[in-house]
């Protein structure tokens, strides 16, 4: 049990601003990580949540409720996927050689493809969340992408062999990570699927989309994966997702 707690402190101080005890990164630390990976999603999850009904009291709508949903997360963890997105924003721009872009990839300055990108980004997430009928499904969306970005850490090669997803993925329990990473799936996968409407559907779909683009992109463009092409997937798996629903919603209103 103390492994786990030191697994789950670490995995919550990593890849969230939520207050946690000092832990140590040792062997006994790191070997769980991804187990608790999803558990960051609810919290992101929730918070949206908690959004929605105090938009909703307020009467609080449109450009200013999307706004403040598509920086709830990054706020919830500190933006350290966003980091990895501009990284890659920047390495995939400058359509440079494989090894090249490994190097801009570690490169801690920010580039025109960065900025460029995360401005694109954020004005999409915002104008997706201001149209969006807010459904339960998308409470789970989190969960879904930091799963299928921890199933992608364990099981697909890492591009580089070092770095601080390999240092994770070196120190874990595979078989245990994997084992309930699958279970986080399932279970969030049937909740998503189960709840009224299609939604929930047309989330997984997107979620799917960004996960084929994902093993197309890190392995034609940088040979495996790493911890930043991690975080750009996940952004983008919750962008696509957040998009499918919207198109869903959209079309269904035509259609009546």
């Amino acid at each position: 049990m103390k492994k786990l707690w030191k697994s789950f402190t670490l995995c919550t101080a990593m890849y969230s601003a939520l207050p946690t005890p000092r832990t140590d990164w040792d062997g006994d630390s790191m070997s769980h990580v991804f187990c608790f990976f999803p558990w960051i999603g609810l919290v992101v999850g929730g918070v949206e949540a908690l959004w929605w009904l105090l938009a909703r009291w307020l009467s609080i709508e449109g450009i200013l409720y999307g706004a403040v949903a598509a920086l709830l997360p990054i706020a919830v963890t500190g933006g350290i996927h966003v980091d990895g997105f501009l990284d890659v924003c920047d390495a995939r721009g400058s359509h440079q050689s494989r090894e090249k872009k490994l190097e801009i990839l570690k490169d801690s300055h920010v580039g025109a493809f960065a900025v460029l990108g995360l401005g694109w980004y954020l004005l999409l997430s915002a104008a997706l969340w201001s149209e969006v009928e807010f459904h339960l499904s998308l409470c789970l969306l989190p969960v879904v992408s930091r799963t299928l970005s921890g199933l992608c850490a364990v099981y697909w090669r890492n591009a580089r062999g070092t770095g601080l997803l390999a240092s994770f993925t070196d120190a874990s329990h595979l078989k245990h990570n994997r084992v309930v990473l699958i279970l986080w799936l399932l279970l969030a996968a049937l909740l998503m699927g189960s709840l009224p409407g299609w939604e929930g559907i047309a989330a997984l779909l997107g979620a799917g989309v960004a996960l084929l683009y994902y093993r197309v992109v890190s392995s034609r463009e940088f040979g495996g994966i790493t911890g930043d092409l991690a975080g750009w997937f996940l952004q983008l798996c919750e962008l696509l997702a957040l998009l499918a629903v919207v198109i869903l919603q959209k079309g269904a209103a035509l259609c009546i």
